[in-house]
């Protein structure tokens, strides 16, 4: 198995969001847990822009999706 191709810091910069260790700790502890039932893109704390990337790059199964998967258990 390779290693991902992107980091979460790169993930975060991607959603434009700070992408610093504290900024992800505390996006992290403000927006989480998520339920269950909520598919992380239909999160409501995503713009219809970071929702839509989140949903392309999962569906995809693109370069993202491993590091997106790993901000949804995050999330959890």
């Amino acid at each position: 198995m390779y290693p991902p191709t992107h980091s979460i810091h790169a993930l975060f910069d991607q959603l434009g969001l700070d992408s610093s260790e504290q900024g992800i700790n505390e996006f992290i502890s403000k927006h989480g847990p998520l339920a269950a039932n909520i598919k992380l893109h239909q999160a409501d704390f995503w713009n219809s822009s970071q929702g839509a990337f989140l949903q392309q790059m999962t569906n995809e199964d693109a370069d993202w999706a491993e590091i997106v998967d790993e901000l949804d258990a995050m999330l959890r």
